[in-house]
């Protein structure tokens, strides 16, 4: 008995032990994987970020060492190190090739077909021997393309000898070599530098002299790496994929959240004073502005400093390598007179358009910022019309005043003749309508520009500064890539129209974090073009990640639509609150624009005081403000069966949970189409005071978990032409 006790005593400490031990994984290779210390950075190895991809339960140990060859690692005692330490259940990444192949280098080279292949095989036959399992991995491309922009293969034999060990050895591969070369090949060749370490002299200590290494991986690049590993083990039958780092997300882990390139600048500083510029109520100062930029741009880049004080200036343009820096304590306010803003042909609510050229924009360029903890004030009152009804009698009367126009019913406001008269034209300023610079001079105003304007530019940072007062919307980045917003406050007056917080329109990989808004349409905004030219376009919004903002007033506090004929997908947002905003969570299109909005995670979200619905799914939009505070909204559409075609829109793989609203008039409103029911939308979580609960027309495959709906009101929730209704 007392044996049999001891038993199994030694058999739970055994399992204890067991069930607290790290799984551990081994990394052994080249420079292109290996740990770099603080005074290497930027440069990093893919097996850096590669370790915060596991979960607590795994150990990654990095013992891949700049310079060494399946060779030179061996004979160094580097890889009797890691042997001396393997045991059952642990794993080996393996990955060599660079330094194989330096054939001027006898202490590394190892030709492929026989050293190299006979290396690999004792690399795994060592590791199984001590139990652990072994994965072969292809070396990493470099970017190389020639003077026609077609990619360059530098490998030759070796990747294809990793591959033919891994299946005669029947170890697990992961591709990398097949797989970095397809993501350089799409970036291109400017593209990719972004990848590795390309970066202008001044910026970094290692690198005084600046760098073009077209081997070694910058931060950015490494974590591309270091994703596409994580998913090809995801992908595999490997235990170790359990191991994988679940997100704040549920559906998603951490490798598959979206990855977005800084921006690096030069410490150079080109003080705006130093080129003319003078603090002053009466000073334009645009041509000193725009001429520091241009240094700077021509010396390889800086700060432009827009140093304390009240700076009047026209339209600027930013050009690669520059930060606008705006200091604590400067407002940098742009003139109120039109006759400084040139006509530009641009991009307006997703189609080609005439507008004034925008207080501040970019086009093209690459690795630029607008930084500092200053203002940035676009004049808006001097472009923008007013609607009585959104005025105190005293405001109202004091605007009227102030100079202007009013229209026939002497209900809305225009700050010239020429405004009011577009208000009554087809399609004012759009190009297809016939619009040139030439006939749109005479309705200036109403053609009032976005005040930031971001057109095909990549990597881009926004941080600290507070953007207020736009002519239309406030921040507009159009067909940009790997866009940085961290910290930025966004301010209108709330009666302003069209006075979007930011419009995040056809871009791709894009962060917004802790920051705030407070305007008089929609808060963040995401969209992808206009009908059939949106469609046209065909560039989506995509890799969007939205976290710990708040969006005190707005129509909408993150909003999808109405222009997103291009698609919408993977988008990721957490941690938001919504106070006093028409709708929180407001997803919005109408028939005619097509497009696919999918692959939505949405989490912990908080609203108090939303006037319409807290969650929103609309095929209905009007074009018109959410709730007829003013007599603008509320009409109840027309709902016809009608042929699917191109325009049709779809919203469909949408995931909704933690969600807590305190007063609204609906808590859930799904409006789809009859020939295109909204579907597969899945909520989880809520807990909504609200008039009606929830009102569902034409959707199915709607699954609802966890949800308490107190409603305020007599009217009941409904449910329409739904199929597959889940509400537990």
């Amino acid at each position: 008995m007392k044996l049999r006790f001891a038993l199994i005593i030694s058999t739970f400490l055994l399992f204890s032990f067991s069930a607290t031990e790290p799984l551990r994984v081994f990394l052994i290779g080249d420079s292109t994987m290996a740990d770099k210390i603080p005074v290497d950075f930027p440069e990093t190895g893919w097996g850096m970020p590669f370790a915060k991809l596991f979960n607590e339960a795994v150990e990654v140990q990095n013992h891949a060492y700049n310079g060494r060859s399946t060779k030179s690692f061996r004979r160094e005692g580097r890889w009797a190190k890691v042997q001396a330490q393997l045991k059952k259940g642990d794993y080996v990444f393996i990955q060599f090739g660079h330094n194989d192949a330096k054939a001027s280098d006898t202490s590394r080279f190892t030709p492929a077909q026989t050293d190299f292949r006979a290396n690999l095989i004792r690399y795994v036959k060592d590791t199984r021997a001590a139990g652990a399992t072994p994965i072969l991995l292809t070396p990493t491309q470099r970017r190389k393309f020639d003077s026609t922009e077609v990619f360059v293969d530098q490998h030759a034999d070796y990747p294809s000898v990793v591959r033919e060990v891994a299946a005669q050895e029947k170890v697990m591969l992961i591709d990398v070599e097949k797989a970095s070369k397809a993501i350089i090949q799409q970036e291109g060749p400017e593209g990719a530098k972004k990848l590795f370490l390309h970066y202008p002299s001044g910026i970094f200590k290692k690198f005084m002299k600046g760098v073009a290494d077209d081997t070694h991986f910058s931060p950015y690049g490494a974590t591309r790496m270091a994703n596409l590993v994580a998913d090809a083990l995801n992908n595999s039958t490997e235990h170790l994929k359990s191991f994988l780092k679940k997100s704040a997300y549920t559906q998603k882990y951490t490798f598959e959240l979206p990855n977005v390139a800084g921006t690096a600048f030069k410490k150079d500083t080109f003080n705006i004073v130093q080129y003319g510029a003078k603090s002053s109520v009466a000073t334009l100062n645009t041509g000193a502005i725009q001429q520091a930029i241009q240094v700077a741009n021509q010396q390889g880049g800086g700060v432009v400093l827009i140093p304390a004080g009240f700076w009047i200036s026209g339209p600027i343009t930013l050009l690669s390598n520059v930060n606008l820096h705006v200091a604590q304590g400067a407002v940098l306010q742009f003139s109120s007179n039109p006759k400084d803003y040139p006509l530009v042909r641009t991009n307006w609510e997703g189609v080609d358009a005439i507008r004034a050229q925008s207080p501040i924009s970019a086009l093209k360029a690459r690795n630029i910022a607008i930084t500092g903890f200053g203002i940035i004030d676009g004049a808006g009152e001097a472009w923008r019309p007013v609607k009585k009804g959104k005025l105190t009698p005293g405001e109202w009367d004091k605007l009227v005043r102030s100079g202007g126009v009013l229209d026939g019913k002497k209900e809305t406001w225009y700050p010239t003749a020429g405004a009011l008269k577009a208000s009554t034209m087809d399609q004012p300023g759009v190009v297809a309508a016939g619009f040139t610079e030439a006939n749109t001079e005479e309705i200036k105003e109403f053609v009032r520009p976005n005040m930031i304007s971001l057109r095909e530019c990549e990597q881009v940072l926004l941080e600290g500064v507070t953007f207020q007062n736009s002519p239309a919307w406030n921040v507009h980045p159009l067909l940009c890539k790997h866009l940085t917003v961290e910290n930025i406050t966004v301010k209108n007056p709330w009666y302003a129209q069209n006075g979007d917080g930011i419009d995040i329109e056809s871009c791709e990989y894009v962060s917004v974090r802790n920051s705030r808004f407070d305007v008089g349409d929609d808060g963040i905004c995401i969209k992808s073009g206009k009908d059939a030219e949106g469609r046209k376009r065909g560039r989506p919004s995509a890799h969007i990640l939205i976290e710990n903002c708040v969006v005190f007033h707005g129509h909408g506090g993150v909003v999808v639509g109405s222009e997103m004929s291009g698609g919408v997908h993977d988008l990721f947002v957490s941690n938001c609150q919504f106070l006093g905003t028409d709708v929180g969570l407001r997803f919005k299109t109408a028939r005619g624009r097509g497009g696919v909005v999918e692959n939505v995670y949405i989490r912990d979200i908080s609203m108090k005081n939303i006037a319409g619905e807290a969650i929103l799914f609309d095929m209905y939009y009007q074009g018109k403000d959410p709730v007829a505070t003013f007599g603008n909204g509320g009409e109840t559409p027309k709902i016809e069966l009608l042929p699917v075609n191109e325009g049709t829109p779809q919203f469909k793989n949408i995931y909704v949970e933690n969600v807590v609203a305190k007063g609204a008039e609906t808590g859930l409103l799904i409006r789809g189409l009859p020939e295109m029911p909204i579907h597969h939308i899945q909520l989880n979580n809520l807990d909504i005071e609200s008039v009606q609960g929830y009102r569902v027309i034409e959707a199915k495959d709607i699954t609802i978990n966890q949800a308490k709906f107190t409603e305020t009101g007599k009217k009941k929730s409904e449910l329409y032409h739904v199929k597959n209704w889940k509400l537990n």
